[in-house]
């Protein structure tokens, strides 16, 4: 008689067994760790307008987030901040191009746009004129620092679970926070949106090219986006959003007066640090003034808000080095211990190659060790194959 044997099935991937290789555990890193290590490498960019550390930023982001992004809705949408990365360099060079300020005899003349003479109120702005090479790579160099920062907040965007932050927000904040991460995953909805609707035409063989392709996007697109506001409100009027509870007016006063009072004297605080002539009351004594009086109003406003948090993130190692590498890439390039400031900033005159400078690429590349750093994201949970019977011979 044959005999019947059932294979045996793999357990699934849970993501939560230790591995058999001894490497580390799956799971996601805490969102305050990545906007700390993103905000932090955008201050280091706007340090510097070398075009090669410019570069290395934008190769160290694409590092990252191939190897520590999840398959979440916000996580497919970093190339669509690449694509308005490039829009805002070819604006700037367009502007510069159009709104010239002359060339001086040792600039390399690339060509002449037609001249529109305008008044005398408007002089010292030309619009058109001859265009020349060094004026064209100095708003190229510009433009690509500016698409180097919205590039990484895009990376925090990508990495980060915009619903998790909430849990870190003080309880006067939660509203607000509620309304901020509604506005930022608007742009992964919206572009998931896109591409189901234009993948649903494609297997309906319909046109997918010209204005009429483009129609038919648009009207699903929107009224997805509807239904989906829609579907938000009622969810978060059943859960209570925007209603007062407890809170008295006399509370709410309170708390909107000491908020008020607070970002007042922070920004006095900021002004009188950066004005060298400001009395001395006006720098750190007004911003310390200012923020304890936020502080304040964050305690009395947090007070009326009653919030639990099931199965909160953790703050771990992998959370103090991904942040700590990012923040120490920024002292680094502001410290300028090591190297000299102007290579920062090279000049585009007279026309050189720019020089890369080691340690502010180290400091770059040592964040960009977050990549192997954080720990990886959980893999997908894929469905379980149904076990094969197969037949031995006698």
């Amino acid at each position: 008689m044959p005999r019947t044997t059932t294979a045996a099935a793999k357990p699934p991937v849970s993501g939560l067994a230790p591995d058999a290789g001894g490497r580390r555990l799956p799971r996601t890193l805490h969102p305050v760790a990545w906007w700390i290590w993103a905000l932090a490498l955008a201050t280091a960019v706007s340090r510097t307008n070398n075009p090669l550390l410019l570069f290395l930023v934008l190769a160290v982001l694409g590092y990252v987030i191939t190897m520590r992004r999840t398959e979440a809705p916000w996580a497919r949408g970093f190339k669509y901040y690449l694509y308005l990365a490039l829009t805002v360099v070819a604006i700037r060079v367009t502007f510069r191009a159009i709104f010239a300020t002359g060339i001086t005899p040792r600039d390399h003349f690339l060509f002449s746009l037609p001249h529109i003479p305008t008044p005398d109120w408007y002089a010292g702005i030309q619009l058109g004129g001859p265009v020349s090479l060094e004026a064209l790579l100095s708003a190229a160099t510009d433009g690509l620092r500016l698409a180097c920062m919205l590039c990484c907040i895009g990376a925090a965007n990508t990495l980060a679970n915009p619903k998790r932050a909430l849990r870190v927000l003080p309880g006067a904040l939660y509203e607000l926070g509620v309304a901020v991460t509604v506005s930022i995953s608007v742009a992964p909805q919206l572009v998931q949106s896109v591409q189901r609707v234009h993948r649903a035409k494609r297997l309906r063989a319909g046109r997918s090219k010209g204005l009429r392709a483009l129609r038919g996007i648009i009207v699903p697109v929107l009224e997805d986006a509807l239904e989906r506001s829609l579907r938000l409100a009622a969810a978060m009027d059943s859960r209570g959003y925007g209603r007062a509870g407890t809170a008295t007016r006399r509370s709410r006063h309170a708390t909107g007066a000491l908020m008020l009072l607070g970002m007042c004297g922070l920004c006095a605080g900021a002004y009188g640090l950066l004005d060298a002539t400001a009395p001395t009351l006006l720098g750190l004594p007004a911003m310390g003034a200012g923020a304890l009086l936020c502080f304040a109003g964050l305690r009395l406003g947090g007070r009326r808000i009653t919030r639990t948090t099931y199965r909160p993130d953790p703050w771990r190692a992998a959370e103090w080095a991904v942040a700590g590498c990012g923040v120490l890439s920024a002292v680094l390039l502001f410290a300028n211990v090591g190297f000299n400031a102007a290579e920062l900033n090279p000049s585009i005159y007279p026309l050189s190659w720019p020089t890369l400078p080691l340690v502010p690429a180290a400091a770059i590349l040592l964040a960009g060790t977050a990549g192997f750093l954080a720990p990886p994201p959980a893999p997908i949970a894929r469905p379980t194959v149904p076990a094969q019977r197969t037949e031995e011979p006698k």
